[in-house]
Formats: structure tokens, C-alpha cells, sequence
């Protein structure tokens, strides 16, 4: 009795011990975060529904790639590495001019081109911040006395992945009211855009 307690209590404690480096760890500003912040600025939340859920599709599969130790392999292939920086720099500096040159809401039409599915799956993919912070967070638990199990770490870095997201698309939207007046609307899609671009060079640097 003592000692199921005890356990259940272990694994709680790990619980809150992941989900406080999953915060801090990948809920800081980078690539991923502040483009999904930009597009909910920049285009209001229901049209940067679907890049958002790329983004998160896409770095819940980079958790798979983490977990299953396929990251280790692919970059050890000579090259490649630097391919996939190279492309996820390349598609965050055409996002990053989208988002500066995005017209006020008012302004825009239906055919409004705007970030979608395939481009964030594809930025969460190529994002080379996603795999080190969740491959930190993911060894730090894993090298703790595991009382959860790999099933359950990946369902809670999921959960957080979705949540931390999902509160950077609020926080971008939240800004959606200011567009409206055109000079708010270019300032503020140009200071994210730049913010971008700053923490992708940073995530890069690292």
C-alpha cells in the first residue's frame, strides 16, 4: 500500500518535473514559436489554423524521430545536417517576408495567400531547435529513476507541444485587433518578422 503510493507519487513528481522543462525548454521564443506567433498576428487566428497545426504535426514527429533515435542516424549521413538547416533557414526568411509585407486585415481578400499546413509541418521539420530541445528534455527524463515510461513521456511532450503552441497563436492573435490601422499593421509585422529572423539566426548560432 506504502509502496504504490509512493510510486504514484514518483511518477506525479516526474509528471510536473517534465512538464516545467518542456516550458521552459521549448516554450521559449524560437523559429517554430515566434513564426506561429507572426502568423496569428499577421493573418488572425482561424486562417493560421492549419500552419499552426503543421507546426505542431510536425514537431510531434520530430519527438517520434527524437524518441526512436533516427535523429542520431540521419545525422551522422554526411550532409545532411546542413541540408536541412539550409532549407528550414531558407522557408523562415520567405515566411519571415510574407509576414513583413502582410496587408492590413481590412486590405486583404479571399485569396489572400497566407502560411499554411504544409509550410509549417515542413518549418517544424526542418526546424533544427525542435530536436535539440526536445531531444534535451527527452534524455533529462529518461535519465531520471523512470517511473513513467517512454509511452507516457511522449504523451505528455505532445500535450505540452500542442498547449505551448496553441498559447504562442493566442499571444500573435491578441495583436490581430492593432492591424487593422495600417501603419500599427506594418510595424507590427515587421518587428515579427524581424524577431524571426533574429531567433533563428540565435537557434542556429547555438
Amino acid at each position: 500500500m506504502a509502496g504504490g503510493i509512493l510510486s504514484e507519487a514518483q511518477r506525479w513528481q516526474q509528471v510536473l518535473a517534465l512538464v516545467l522543462a518542456a516550458t521552459v525548454v521549448m516554450g521559449s521564443p524560437g523559429p517554430a514559436t515566434i513564426s506561429v506567433t507572426a502568423v496569428g498576428a499577421a493573418f488572425g487566428l482561424r486562417p493560421s489554423l492549419g500552419y499552426t497545426l503543421g507546426v505542431v504535426l510536425g514537431t510531434i514527429a520530430v519527438l517520434l524521430i527524437v524518441a526512436a533515435g533516427v535523429f542520431g542516424a540521419l545525422t551522422s549521413v554526411p550532409g545532411l545536417a546542413p541540408v536541412l538547416s539550409i532549407a528550414s533557414v531558407a522557408y523562415i526568411l520567405y515566411l519571415a517576408f510574407k509576414i513583413a509585407t502582410a496587408p492590413p486585415l481590412p486590405e486583404r481578400g479571399g485569396a489572400a495567400t497566407r502560411p499554411d499546413f504544409p509550410g509549417g509541418f515542413m518549418l517544424a521539420v526542418a526546424n533544427p531547435k525542435a530536436y535539440v530541445a526536445l531531444g534535451a528534455v527527452f534524455a533529462g527524463a529518461a535519465s531520471r529513476a523512470d517511473a513513467l515510461g517512454v509511452s507516457a513521456r511522449l504523451l505528455v511532450l505532445a500535450a505540452m507541444i500542442v498547449v505551448i503552441h496553441a498559447v504562442w497563436l493566442l499571444a500573435g492573435t491578441a495583436f490581430a485587433r492593432f492591424l487593422r490601422h495600417p501603419l500599427a499593421s506594418r510595424i507590427i509585422n515587421l518587428v515579427f518578422a524581424a524577431t524571426l529572423v533574429l531567433t533563428t539566426v540565435l537557434a542556429a548560432l547555438r
